[in-house]
Parts: structure tokens; C-alpha cells; sequence
């Protein structure tokens, strides 16, 4: 089994740009940099990273806004590049609510490796945000959720200001049989001030890190080895997005008076191990 739990501060590493915003990163000793977002240039997110979902208002989990590709019918936008930063933007509209969807390196995804980002939360009752992964290239009709896996890095819901959770999600584990497994802590300002998320994902492992800091860590040896209980060993890509309402975001209802609100991202990194490249 591999075990690396020992984080470092470190230069900015050499993939990063000049205009790298830290000074450090938490990535393990001996992990690579191999794909970036620094949001430093353009207005809008780089198509050549990132695809946005289009799916209407009740599609997933009842949520309540519509995810469109970058600009609403009337040409606002719900995402957008700013001083340095992604900001998804959710907010109502000709009596619609929208926000932005972002699958970051769809198609191929990664397989294990370190997951990292710098991400400013949104407040109010109804806001729904995460960084979370889900299977590359998926073929849904033979392998759909929960069987397919779902890595959740950071959730929080508006109702519990400032509480962050990490789960995943199986065939054997989910939240839809109460057997998911997750882990919550409640920070000081995740919504107002930037926070680093992490995901450390091996062969045999997933952790979770909020600031350098351990909160979700699952073991195979434990879970179970069969595609049921530990479906994560094919690539998964990135996720983020700000849902409104919905079975958990609107559990205790919305208040459409915080609207409009902003997920703001600093950077989003990946890390691997030479041997994990391909």
C-alpha cells in the first residue's frame, strides 16, 4: 500500500506561472505538477480546459438554477475570469435563476494524484457550492451513479455557514441508503475568505485536506476491494459549480434576498507521481 501523508511547503513549482499567487503548496514530496488553472488571463474560463454543463432546473438533486454555457439568454454571464480569479456566478433573471457548471479536463481526468484548489465561498440560505470529481468519459447506461463513484473534495450548504464536508459516493456507499461516507468540520470564514481544498487520491486511498489539514480519510483495505465498494480506479475529472436549493442546498428552503452570489477560485492544481502520468 501506498502511504503519502507527508505535506510540504514548497516554491511555486515550475509549471506554475509567474504570476503564481502562493508561495507554497501542499502537494506530497516527490508529486509533479501536470495541469493548471491560474485564472490569470482572459475573461472567461479557458475552453481548452474547461467544458460547462447545460442542464435545466430540476434535473440533478431538484436543484432550483440553470446551468448554461457561460452567458444566460440575455447575455449575462455566469461564469467569468477577474483580476486573477474565476468567479460562478449565481443570481435570477427574466424569473430564472442561473449559475455556472465547470467540468475541468473532461474527457481524459486523471487517475490518483494530488487535487488542489484555492476557493472563496459564497453565503446565503439556498447556496450549494462544491469541488468534487466524477468519472471521466463515462458510459452512464452500464455504469451510472453511484456505481460509477463520485469523489466529493468540499461541500458546503448555506443553512451551516462555514461547515465543509468531503464524502464519496459507491454502489455500497451512498447517501441515498445513509451509507455514504463523509466528514464535516466548520472553519473560521470559508465563506468570505479563501480556503485550499485538497484531495490526495492513491491506489488505496482517499484523503481529504482542508488547509494542509486532515478531514476525510478512507482506506480500500477497510471499504472493500470489489467495483461496488471502491470504484476508483479509472481517470475522473474535475468539478465545480454553485447549485442553488435542491434536497440538500434548499433543505431549509432558500432566501432568493441573498441573491446574487459568487463562488470565487483562485487556482486549481494537479499533482502526480511519475508513475501515475500517462
Amino acid at each position: 500500500m501506498r502511504r503519502i501523508l507527508l505535506f510540504a511547503a514548497i516554491a511555486c513549482l515550475p509549471l506554475v506561472t509567474a504570476q503564481c499567487k502562493r508561495t507554497k503548496s501542499y502537494a506530497p514530496k516527490g508529486y509533479e505538477l501536470v495541469w493548471q488553472d491560474e485564472f490569470n488571463e482572459g475573461t472567461e474560463p479557458d475552453a481548452a480546459k474547461w467544458t460547462h454543463v447545460v442542464m435545466r432546473q430540476g434535473m440533478v438533486n431538484h436543484e432550483l438554477q440553470n446551468y448554461v454555457n457561460h452567458l444566460t439568454p440575455a447575455g449575462t454571464p455566469v461564469t467569468q475570469v477577474k483580476d486573477g480569479t474565476l468567479r460562478i456566478n449565481c443570481f435570477k433573471e427574466d424569473g430564472k435563476v442561473y449559475s455556472g457548471r465547470l467540468n475541468g479536463n473532461a474527457r481524459t481526468g486523471w487517475q490518483n494524484g494530488y487535487f488542489e484548489a484555492r476557493i472563496k465561498l459564497p453565503e446565503g440560505k439556498g447556496t450549494w457550492p462544491a469541488f468534487w470529481m466524477m468519472p471521466a468519459a463515462n458510459r452512464m447506461p452500464n455504469n451510472g451513479w453511484p456505481r460509477c463513484g463520485e469523489i466529493d473534495i468540499m461541500e458546503e450548504v448555506g443553512f451551516t455557514p462555514n461547515e465543509v464536508s468531503s464524502s464519496i459516493h459507491t454502489q455500497a456507499y451512498n447517501h441515498t441508503n445513509k451509507t455514504h461516507k463523509t466528514k464535516a468540520v466548520t472553519i473560521k470564514k470559508a465563506e468570505g475568505d479563501f480556503h485550499i481544498y485538497s484531495l490526495l487520491w492513491t491506489d488505496d486511498q482517499i484523503i481529504t485536506y482542508v488547509d494542509g489539514k486532515e478531514l476525510l480519510h478512507l482506506e480500500k483495505s477497510v471499504l472493500g476491494d470489489t467495483h461496488e465498494e471502491w470504484p476508483f480506479h479509472y481517470p475522473f475529472h474535475i468539478i465545480l459549480n454553485l447549485a442553488w436549493g435542491g434536497d440538500w442546498g434548499g433543505q431549509e428552503g432558500v432566501d432568493e434576498d441573498a441573491l446574487p452570489v459568487t463562488m470565487e477560485v483562485d487556482y486549481v492544481r494537479v499533482y502526480q507521481l511519475p508513475a501515475d502520468k500517462y
